[in-house]
């Protein structure tokens, strides 16, 4: 389940789905290296029915009661929109279906619900925008006002009110001024980019994605936004193939995880297998939809082998793979992937930001300087809230 058509179809659903079946391809034919290297899971052959995400949670709801009532699936794993990712659960927990969500942002899912067949493989937004207030500090970026421009919807919001809060606690004396809420798949920026050029900050925040995030940086980028302020993207490296040089550089930005281009820069078998096997097959690196959609289907994987271990080989109910996927860990292309949050249900990941920069030799942007954070440096313990961790100073956190 992920955009196939629609504003986020391009740099994030299409790639999302194109890693998931070149994956799923390599699961099938027991092509991926150790632990993941008995065909299928646990030896049962994958098949796989794509959905495209566009139109809307009510549309959402009714195509996942089809896929559990109708199709009869083992299991669903998808969506990309935080507005998604509150519709569904409830559902899956009235039909005791087992459902992975493998990306969408919003802190919500499980600070605000409490779930047994729902699970997520992907660490939710505070960790993007801890990280991109901690680079800033630790590079001596000054910031003396900073504006932000983020989707009207949850992810937007979450976003935007987890960067307030990191830089209330690591730059106390930065002002936010500006904060804007455009419609999603709004398309056209003109009046948000006039605004933050008149307010002047010296930062902009956005945790615009998809293809508003490409219209976004293309008619900022026309009218020089970038050279007049820093512009920290929380989600940025998705439309890196899309924009090419015409992404600036200088751009502060981040993957949603060690993924994309920070995760080839680390390598390891896994990652430079499929990182080759992307391009080979697509023509072009893959970005955080895949690395995300890869992620989610390991942990699939390793919940439901894990489950067979303990049920005779059988195939597991979803209850079981239920009772597999609490509290799990397992290796990931972006790395260790534990389900700490949520009492068992929400994943934690290392992050990694960096700043963009044009090689002219190879003819390709690349991300310079990056840093690399540790999960339990920048994703809150479990049982607390991300907005009340950060606004108490990180208590606990486990930076390197």
């Amino acid at each position: 389940m992920t955009f196939l058509s629609g504003g986020a179809a391009e740099s994030f659903g299409v790639p999302a789905w194109n890693g998931g079946k070149l994956m799923i391809d390599m699961l099938n034919k027991g092509e991926l290296p150790a632990p993941y290297d008995q065909k299928g899971f646990g030896g049962m052959m994958i098949e796989a029915i794509e959905i495209d995400e566009a139109g809307g949670a009510t549309k959402q709801v009714q195509e996942f009661r089809n896929l559990v009532q109708r199709e009869k699936v083992d299991a669903v794993l998808g969506y990309v929109s935080s507005g998604d990712c509150l519709a569904v659960p409830p559902v899956a927990e009235e039909l005791k279906a087992f459902l992975v969500l493998y990306d969408c942002g919003t802190p919500r899912v499980f600070e605000e619900g409490s779930y047994n067949y729902v699970f997520r493989t992907a660490a939710h937004a505070a960790m993007d925008n801890i990280s991109l207030a901690k680079y800033m500090t630790s590079r001596g970026i000054k910031v003396g006002t900073f504006a932000g421009v983020n989707q009207d919807y949850a992810w937007g919001h979450d976003s935007w009110a987890d960067f307030v809060a990191s830089m209330g606690v690591l730059m106390p004396d930065a002002k936010a001024t500006t904060s804007l809420f455009p419609k999603i798949f709004a398309g056209q920026y003109g009046t948000e980019i006039s605004a933050v050029m008149r307010e002047k900050p010296d930062l902009l925040h956005s945790s615009l994605w998809g293809g508003d995030l490409q219209a976004f940086m293309l008619q900022a980028s026309a009218r020089g936004i970038h050279k007049r302020m820093q512009i920290a993207l929380a989600a940025g490296d998705h439309v890196i193939p899309q924009l090419g040089q015409k992404m600036p550089d200088g751009i502060i930005l981040g993957a949603r995880g060690m993924n994309g281009l920070a995760a080839h820069a680390k390598g390891g078998e896994l990652v430079d297998l499929l990182w080759d096997r992307y391009k080979a097959e697509y023509g072009v690196f893959p970005v955080q939809a895949p690395f995300r959609m890869w992620q989610g289907l390991l942990g699939v994987k390793a919940a439901v082998e894990k489950a067979m271990k303990a049920n005779g080989g059988k195939k597991p109910t979803a209850e079981q793979m239920a009772a597999a996927m609490k509290g799990l860990t397992w290796e990931a292309p972006s790395g260790t992937i534990t389900m700490a949050l949520g009492n068992g249900h929400q994943a934690i990941q290392p992050n990694a930001i960096g700043t963009t920069k044009w090689d002219e030799a190879a003819g390709e942007m690349t991300l310079v300087d990056v840093e690399y954070y540790d999960a339990e440096c920048v994703n809150p313990p479990n049982g607390i809230k991300a907005v009340d961790w950060i606004k108490a100073g990180f208590p606990g956190a486990k930076c390197n």
